[in-house]
C-alpha cells in the first residue's frame, strides 16, 4: 500500500479523481457530524461493497453522489477493486485485511478533512487550485515583528 504523500500526489496528477469535490449541501453535512462517525460510513461502504474478495457489482458499487463519503471514494480511488489495484496497491481477489480497511478509510476521511480546509479558506474546489486539496497543508509560518 501507498503511504498518504505519495498517494496525494498521484492523485494531485490525475485530471479525472482531481475532479471530484464536495458541494455545499455535501460540506455541511459533513460539518454537521463528527469525523468518527464519517469514519463509521467509510468503514460501513468499504467493507460491504469492497472488502470482499468478488465485491457484487464491481466497478458499478459506488454512486458519485448521495453522501460524502462516496464522492470521496472516487476522489481517492477507492471506489472499487481495480481501483484500488492501480491506486492503493491492494491486490483483487483476495479478501481485504482489516489493516487495508483502515488505511482506505484514513485515506477518505484525510480528503473530507481538507475539502473542509478547502472549503473554510474559500477554495473553489473545482478551481485550477484543486491539486492543492491533495497536497499536505502548508505549516503555518511565523512572522517577526
Amino acid at each position: 500500500m501507498r503511504n498518504h504523500t505519495q498517494l496525494f500526489a498521484a492523485l494531485a496528477r490525475s485530471r479525472f479523481r482531481s475532479k471530484f469535490a464536495l458541494g455545499p449541501a455535501d460540506v455541511s453535512y459533513v460539518r454537521s457530524r463528527q469525523m468518527d462517525e464519517l469514519a463509521a460510513h467509510a468503514r460501513k461502504f468499504i467493507t460491504e461493497r469492497l472488502a470482499p474478495a468478488q465485491p457484487a457489482n464491481d466497478g458499478r458499487q459506488t454512486p458519485t453522489k448521495g453522501h460524502p463519503v462516496f464522492i470521496a471514494q472516487h476522489a481517492v480511488a477507492a471506489c472499487c477493486r481495480s481501483c484500488l489495484a492501480k491506486w492503493h496497491h491492494i491486490d483483487k481477489g483476495r479478501p481485504m485485511t482489516e489493516a487495508q480497511i483502515d488505511a482506505v478509510v484514513d485515506v477518505i476521511c484525510t480528503w473530507l478533512r481538507r475539502q473542509l480546509q478547502a472549503s473554510d479558506a474559500g477554495i473553489s474546489a473545482r478551481s485550477n487550485q484543486q491539486p492543492t486539496l491533495f497536497q499536505e497543508p502548508a505549516e503555518p509560518t511565523e512572522t517577526r515583528q
